[in-house]
């Protein structure tokens, strides 16, 4: 087996030819509005959804066409959501993943038309003929539009803004960060598993368990470099967070506490992958990572 991050690499790659793809050609009107897209999308992120729409797909037969389209889905949903959620009205951020946000560089008007446009794209994507049978990709849809929505990420963004300034316990967090950022991450890892047709139900509810812990942990090592990093470092600015009075978890339990409730998901998450054979390697690979990385 090649190392991690070598398959890391070339899964990032891969993600990125998808993506330069099925994105419009900048030269094609409306001009401005498809340079914004592909200037959100392109050349940044560690493209953790697409990597563990991969990675679950080496768990069965997958259909490549179906996974492709997956991996570009979710993360075309993801971009849409951080479009957004940098603008003055949300966030109100000036830096990602190490450049001028989208309505910085450009404007408000066409960062909200971005998100928009970003959003519908992935839907278009993920309903074209891919090879799977029309009910399995039916699926596919449901998963994704029901993580993206009220009772999925845009709800858990809804609950931050609304819990800016105030104290909140555990499972209050919790609540809105398995909505905010572990609804996609929970999508990702289904929609790889949906791209092979001989995956059962059975398999993927033990693969949606090991997605909750790892979209959790992923938030909590979040915090925590919210407050470790620097700017340069983060790609995005450093202590937003806090300088916000946002809820994290390092406010609720302290820093040594947050990395180490990080740590105890990751193990879980692993071992909810113990049914599996080696073929999960690269969802137990992408576990660690969640708390190794420094970005």
């Amino acid at each position: 087996m090649n190392k991690p991050d070598n398959w890391q690499q070339r899964a990032r790659a891969q993600a990125e030819l998808v993506l330069e793809r099925v994105l419009p050609a900048e030269n094609s009107l409306p001009q401005r509005l498809h340079q914004a897209m592909r200037y959100a999308v392109l050349g940044g992120g560690k493209r953790l959804r697409p990597l563990l729409v991969l990675a679950a797909a080496e768990l069965g037969q997958s259909e490549a066409a179906a996974a492709e389209a997956a991996l570009a889905a979710v993360e075309l949903v993801h971009v849409y959501s951080l479009v957004h959620d940098d603008m003055p009205a949300m966030d109100n951020d000036s830096l990602r993943r190490g450049k001028p946000t989208c309505h910085v560089q450009y404007d408000e008007a066409t960062a909200l038309l971005v998100g928009d446009a970003l959003q519908t794209l992935a839907f278009d994507v993920l309903s074209r003929p891919n090879g799977l049978p029309a009910q399995r990709q039916l699926q596919m849809v449901h998963t994704l539009s029901r993580a993206s929505g009220s009772f999925g990420m845009a709800g858990g963004q809804a609950i931050d803004l609304q819990s800016v300034g105030q104290c909140i316990g555990q499972t209050e967090l919790e609540t809105m960060h398995r909505l905010k950022t572990g609804a996609l991450i929970r999508a990702a890892v289904a929609l790889g598993a949906l791209s092979c047709p001989d995956l059962g139900d059975a398999a993927l509810v033990r693969l949606d368990d090991y997605a909750a812990k790892l979209g959790l942990a992923f938030q909590v090592i979040d915090d925590v470099l919210d407050c470790e990093a620097d700017t340069a470092t983060l790609g995005k600015t450093a202590g937003k967070d806090q300088e916000a009075d946002k809820p994290t978890y390092v406010k609720l339990m302290g820093l040594n506490a947050a990395r180490d409730y990080a740590e105890r998901l990751v193990a879980e998450a692993q071992q909810a992958l113990s049914g599996f054979d080696t073929r999960a390697d690269r969802l137990r690979q992408l576990a660690a990572f969640v708390t190794e990385r420094r970005n």
